[in-house]
Formats: structure tokens, C-alpha cells, sequence
């Protein structure tokens, strides 16, 4: 009787073994949070310890704890609701068929990117590029839009940061277990030519809602050592590492794509890396007999090229010997010479010692370009203006700002206020988010509960990870007092959480160490500063900034009120943006093509305090937050950081500072969340990707698939 009943309960452990897992494959439960409650809910601890990754967790928990969910009625309920729930999502009416149902029938859209950030269990990404792109698909998932994404699956992603004892980055690069990821082998394996030979790449598929990604792997048996290396590092390697990494994600996702019936009838290039997708579609047609005129115009016809790239400098370029040993074959295949092939990726098309580069590859052949905010759109137009001229049809990059996915880095508090107030429906899959509007509605006293809530929340995260980098490091009792009391919940907050790139000046607001220690160390009103980021590892400026905060952090004058976090990544964001009053951003303009961090605090409350740069100009109102500066630009550029670190300063002496302190009988900042409210109402209701992608659509996507067709 007793092995009968084991056997019964381990069955039913098994069974709900497999239906959690088939639920954790599908990227949906991401943004759900009923869903990802319930998946962290059988062993939090692990769930953490995996970085949030059900799959591992699921395979790591002891079957009798699994066994004891099934008997627990609420848990099983739970489960069937969440299965019910995705189920729903997938069957429901979409968007998309409202507003496409003839025109937009038979579009198919290959949205190609280096770098996704669906979900930090999946550590594909370095910063804000992968994270548009994750928010991208969802919301395309959302609205019901008929895209595939493509890329690439790295072995050792990005990289991990650790800081040792003097502030100074070590890089660490473990290998993922992609079993161990909500990913599925298709079974497919496709044969990419690369520099005359051919090699084997795996095709993985991430499952994001409705959306599914085709993710490129070459670190497979048949494959030479040289070659299984390609896929296992993100903006790796050198020059030829990053050739042959485009080549795998520009011509192997298209045959990744015809491989799984998802020949694309626009193809998205979300930035230069993903040109050669263009070039390998134009080869095509010149290789069916179609002149190379007309398969210019065609292929143009239905590409979208998106550029993110400000400066000249951070577009890919490469040798043109280099670039002839990887992508010469095409001048046979398009019937021109190896200069004439070099020249369309040349600014001068006569300068034979100029390099290759990719954004003008791809700006060469798409008709439907844009940069990511208007404040960018200008800068490109102007960047790239010769390239227009030299077009037989002059083209214009025109811009399309981008958003973020809202269910995606909305806190769970805060849904409870949404669903109350902004009814009816908040939450209901379309392009115009204008249930934000409705901010005004919330009681002040509300709104900064569930902030100060959030923001207790972050301080006990931000404490629980600096023990940890305490224990990593000298451990001394010390040490792990000064992290334990860390911070202060009560406290004006700053957040700085951000790619350490040079020109966003992390260190700035030291300039005067003196004054700023003044204006934290206030015993009436103190003020105190988050920072997290990382630098591209062979970027020594950008870990010069990241050492100079860590030493600073460590100074009598800003100990305890200015920390610093290691290993950014979606988990830290989220914790970030949800708690901080103040997200800080001060780029030097305009380099900052659009940024998306700081869409995300007026979500939960918190204001920007940003240099009028990339999206910040469009939705800055003199009353939804603070502008550093007018917009103005200085040729010095010592003095213009000497200028923004003073107007940093003056704005939290005589503004930002006062005006959070100022309470009331209540005890309220009643003035302070005025401008709270504000700030949600007009970045919520514009700066989202439902917008973002609903724009996409109507301006680029439906347009190119009907020129494509007729071209």
C-alpha cells in the first residue's frame, strides 16, 4: 500500500515537473507576474540563485518538494490558472488583425539583432541595444505583429562583472548550459559559407509569447575548434572574429529562416551588424537572372534599416582586405568588380583605402531608415548626408523614438493602483497607451506608499548584494557592517544604473567632491547615490569610471551613501528604476542616440534628471522632471563637464532637494508627487514599444511589404 501510494505522488511530482517546465519555455511568464510568482514560488532562494531561472530551478529542487506542491490545492490551482492564463493570451484577438486584416495578410517580418534581453536568465545581451530588442518582441507578441527574430546564442555571453579590492573590473565568462535555458533545439543544423568553405550552425528557438526567435549556435562537434568559438562571446574577439559573427547573423539567419518557413517579406536590421542580410538577399536575385539595378530597388524596397549610433566612430568597419576575403565571392554573384562591391560600403565610393562599414551597407540598401529618437534622426541625417546625395533617390532617415515594454519592468505593487485607477482595462494589447493620462487620479497618499514601499525594497537588495561583494572580497567584519547598513530607505535616492561608456560621464557628478559630499551628507535632508553599470571589457576608459566609483564609494565623505553594484544586469534594473526618486543621466549631447533607462522610474514614481539628450528633449516639459543644462554644447569639453557637474549641483541645492523635503501636516511631499504624477502620465503614454512597434508598422512594415511586392 505504501510503494502504491509513493509511486502516485512521484507520478504526480512528474507531472507537475512537466507542466511548470513547458509553462518556463515559453518567454511569456517574463512579464506575467502571477506566472513568475508561481515559478519562483516552490524554492525562492534557488530561483534567485539561478538568476531567476525556472528551468535550472526546476531542475535543481528535490522531487519530494515537488511532489509536496501537487498535494497543495492552492498550487495546483495556481498552476491550472497560470496554464489557463498563457493559453488565453495565445488564442485571443490581436491587434494586429484590426488594424491589417488584408493589406498586412501574408507579412512576414525578420527582425535581426546581435543582442536580445528577453529575460536575465538568458545573459545575451550588454545593455540597451539587446534590451529594445526584448522589448520589442514582447510587444510584438502583445499586439499580435507576424515577426521572428534572429541572432545569434552565445556560450559565455556578455560577461560577468566582478570588482576586485582596488575597484578594478575582472571579467568572467562562464559557460552557459543551454540545457539549463528556456530554449528548444529545433533539431535543425544549417551550413553557412563563410571565406569559401562552409560552416555548421545549430538553430535554437526561444519562445516569446507569440514571437518566436531562431538563435544561431556554431559550437557543435562538426565544426573545426576556430569555428565552434564563433558563437561564444558577445562583441568579442577581434576584427575577423566580428566579420565572421555578421556574416553568421546577417546570411545565416536568412537561411535560418528559409530553413523554418519564415522566409521574410521585410526584413528589420536593427542596427549595421545585421547588414549583410541585405547584401545576401540582393545576391539572390542577381543569381535568379535579375539585374543588379532592379535587385537593389527590391531588396530596399523591404528592408528596414534602424541605426543607433550616434558618432562615426561607433559604427563597424572594417579592413577592406579583410572585408574581400569574407564577402568578395558576391562581386561574381552581383556581376560588378571588388571595388564596386567595396564602394557600397564606402562614404567616398572612389577612396580605395577607405573601410568597409556596415551602417552604410545598410543605409545603402533599405529604403525604410530611421535613428531612435528625433534629437538622433538629426544628428544621422547629417552624419550620413553624402551617403544620401550619392543615392540615385535620395533618402531620408527619418526617426522612430524608442520605448519600453511596460508589463516588463513594471513593479508588482504598482499594478494594484493601475488596476483601481487607470481602469478600465489598462492592460489591453494596443499601439496608444493613453490610460496613463489618468495618473492624476491616484490619491497622493497612494502613490507614495507603494514608492516608499519599493523603494525599502531596493535599499534591502542593494544591501544584500553589497554583503555579497564584501564576502568576495576581504570579508572582514567591517566590511559586511558597512554594507548591512548601507543606505538609507528614508533618504533622497539617485540612481545612476546605465553601459559605463565613456561619453555618458558616470564619475560627473564628482567633479566637485567637496560640494556634492555637502549636498549628501546633509544631516536635515540627506541625499544619497546608486550606481551600476558595466564597460565594454577592452573599453579602459569606461573601467577607469567604474574604479573611480569605487573609490569613491569607499571615501569617509561618501561612505554608506554612495554605493556601487556589480554585474548589472535586468535583475539589478528592475530593482533600480522601481525604488529610485531620481534616475540621473548626463550623457554628452548628442551622443546618446535615445536611452531607455529613464522610461522606466516615471513607471513607479521617479522623476529624470537628464541632459537634454535622446529622447529626453521630446518629452521634457518643465514640469515632469529637471533639464541639465538647454541643450547647448561646448567645443571644450573639460569645461563642458565642469558646466554640467555645476548645474547637477544647483538644481538638487535649490530645487530638487527642497522639494522633496517639503512636507506638509500629512507628511507628504504633496508638490513632489505632483510632479510624479506628471511624469507618469507623459512618459508612460508615449515612450513604450507598443507605441514604438504600432509606429513601425504603420510607417515602415506595412509600407515595405507592399513596395517589396510591387518593386
Amino acid at each position: 500500500m505504501t510503494n502504491r501510494k509513493t509511486r502516485s505522488t512521484n507520478g504526480d511530482g512528474d507531472d507537475i515537473a512537466r507542466r511548470l517546465s513547458k509553462l518556463a519555455k515559453n518567454l511569456w511568464w517574463s512579464w506575467n507576474d502571477s506566472a513568475a510568482a508561481l515559478l519562483a514560488g516552490a524554492d525562492p532562494q534557488l530561483f534567485a540563485a539561478t538568476n531567476q531561472n525556472p528551468i535550472q530551478t526546476l531542475k535543481l529542487l528535490p522531487r519530494d518538494r515537488i511532489a509536496a506542491a501537487c498535494q497543495n490545492p492552492e498550487f495546483a490551482a495556481r498552476l491550472k490558472s497560470a496554464e489557463e492564463q498563457l493559453s488565453k493570451y495565445l488564442a485571443a484577438p490581436v491587434w494586429y488583425d484590426k488594424i491589417a486584416p488584408r493589406r498586412g495578410s501574408k507579412l512576414k517580418i525578420g527582425y535581426f539583432c546581435a543582442e536580445f534581453a528577453v529575460h536575465e536568465s538568458l545573459p545575451q545581451y550588454s545593455g540597451g541595444l539587446g534590451v529594445l530588442a526584448g522589448d520589442h518582441v514582447k510587444s510584438a507578441s502583445d499586439l499580435g505583429i507576424p515577426l521572428v527574430g534572429v541572432g545569434l546564442l552565445y556560450r559565455c555571453g556578455y560577461y560577468t562583472q566582478k570588482f576586485a579590492p582596488d575597484g578594478s573590473t575582472r571579467a568572467i565568462y562562464p559557460e552557459l548550459d543551454f540545457s539549463n535555458l528556456p530554449i528548444a533545439d529545433t533539431g535543425i543544423v544549417i551550413d553557412v559559407p563563410m571565406a569559401g568553405r562552409r560552416i555548421a550552425a545549430k538553430i535554437w528557438r526561444q519562445t516569446v509569447g507569440r514571437v518566436n526567435l531562431f538563435l544561431l549556435d556554431t559550437d557543435i562537434p562538426r565544426n573545426k575548434a576556430s569555428d565552434r568559438v564563433l558563437t561564444h562571446h558577445l562583441y568579442g574577439g577581434d576584427r575577423e572574429y566580428r566579420i565572421r559573427q555578421e556574416i553568421l547573423l546577417g546570411v545565416g539567419g536568412l537561411i535560418a529562416l528559409d530553413s523554418v518557413g519564415h522566409s521574410p517579406s521585410v526584413v528589420h536590421m536593427n542596427e549595421g551588424h545585421a547588414a549583410f542580410a541585405a547584401l545576401e538577399s540582393v545576391a539572390r536575385l542577381t543569381r535568379r537572372g535579375i539585374g543588379l539595378e532592379r535587385a537593389i530597388r527590391r531588396v530596399s524596397a523591404g528592408a528596414v534599416f534602424t541605426t543607433h549610433t550616434p558618432v562615426p566612430a561607433g559604427n563597424d568597419r572594417f579592413d577592406p582586405k579583410l572585408a574581400l576575403k569574407y564577402i568578395g565571392h558576391y562581386a561574381r554573384d552581383l556581376g560588378i568588380s571588388a571595388h564596386d562591391l567595396l564602394a557600397l560600403g564606402r562614404e567616398d565610393a572612389g577612396n580605395r583605402k577607405e573601410e568597409f562599414c556596415m551602417t552604410i551597407l545598410a543605409l545603402r540598401l533599405s529604403e525604410h531608415c530611421n535613428g531612435v529618437s528625433a534629437l538622433h534622426g538629426q544628428v544621422s541625417r547629417e552624419m550620413w548626408k553624402n551617403i544620401h546625395a550619392s543615392n540615385d533617390k535620395p533618402r531620408l532617415i527619418r526617426h522612430i523614438t524608442n520605448g519600453i515594454h511596460v508589463q516588463t519592468w513594471l513593479a508588482p505593487e504598482m499594478k494594484p493602483i493601475y488596476d483601481k485607477y487607470l481602469k478600465p482595462n489598462w492592460l489591453r494589447p494596443t499601439d496608444k497607451l493613453h490610460f496613463f493620462a489618468r495618473a492624476d487620479r491616484i490619491p497622493d497618499s497612494e502613490l507614495w506608499a507603494v514608492h516608499t514601499t519599493l523603494k525599502r525594497k531596493m535599499v534591502q537588495f542593494v544591501r544584500q548584494r553589497l554583503v555579497q561583494q564584501a564576502l568576495q572580497n576581504s570579508g572582514s567584519p567591517e566590511a559586511i557592517l558597512d554594507a548591512e547598513n548601507a543606505l538609507d530607505e528614508t533618504a533622497l535616492t539617485i540612481g545612476f544604473a546605465r553601459r559605463f561608456a565613456t561619453y555618458k560621464r558616470a564619475p560627473l557628478i564628482f567633479q566637485n567632491a567637496r560640494r556634492l559630499a555637502t549636498i549628501l551628507g546633509d544631516p536635515e535632508r540627506p541625499v544619497q547615490v546608486l550606481f551600476a553599470g558595466k564597460a565594454h571589457p577592452r573599453d579602459k576608459g569606461g573601467r577607469r569610471f567604474a574604479q573611480e566609483i569605487h573609490h569613491r564609494a569607499r571615501q569617509a565623505a561618501f561612505k554608506g551613501r554612495v554605493v556601487l553594484i556589480e554585474d548589472y544586469d535586468m535583475n539589478v534594473a528592475r530593482y533600480l528604476v522601481a525604488g529610485c526618486d531620481v534616475w540621473l543621466n548626463n550623457p554628452l549631447r548628442p551622443q546618446e542616440a535615445s536611452g531607455t533607462s529613464g522610461m522606466k522610474p516615471p513607471l513607479h514614481g521617479g522623476l529624470n534628471c537628464s541632459i537634454l539628450d535622446g529622447w529626453w528633449p521630446e518629452c521634457f516639459d518643465g514640469k515632469n522632471g529637471w533639464s541639465i543644462g538647454d541643450g547647448s554644447q561646448l567645443k571644450n569639453l573639460r569645461r563642458q563637464d565642469l558646466l554640467d557637474a555645476r548645474r547637477i549641483y544647483e538644481l538638487l541645492e535649490e530645487q530638487i532637494v527642497p522639494l522633496f523635503y517639503d512636507r506638509g501636516r500629512s507628511g507628504l511631499p504633496r508638490r513632489w508627487i505632483a510632479l510624479m504624477k506628471h511624469s507618469l502620465s507623459t512618459v508612460g503614454s508615449t515612450f513604450n514599444t507598443h507605441r514604438m512597434v504600432g509606429q513601425y508598422l504603420r510607417e515602415f512594415y506595412l509600407p515595405a511589404h507592399r513596395r517589396n511586392g510591387s518593386a
